[in-house]
């Protein structure tokens, strides 16, 4: 049986601490850990969702170029980040 310890507190660490402590975690907890301090509110996104994704934008990329849909300029895009 496994006991855990919870408690809260702040450790201010250097990044080559920080990235040692991260080097000791599993990939997929580095995985988390990444997407954690990129965004804490954004959801991380499974593998299959990834691979939806990618597919969705190669589909998009191929009817563009059939001449059947017009995709946004450089500058729309930038505009609406």
């Amino acid at each position: 049986m496994e006991t855990t310890l919870n408690f809260s507190t702040n450790i201010q660490l250097t990044l080559s601490q920080l990235v040692e402590l991260a080097r000791q975690l599993s990939p997929e907890d580095r995985i988390k850990l990444a997407s954690m301090i990129i965004d804490a509110d954004e959801p991380i996104m499974s593998k299959a969702a990834l691979k939806a994704r990618i597919k969705e934008g190669l589909q998009d990329a191929k009817l563009h170029r059939e001449g059947k849909i017009k995709l946004r300029t450089l500058t729309e895009f930038l505009a609406d980040v």
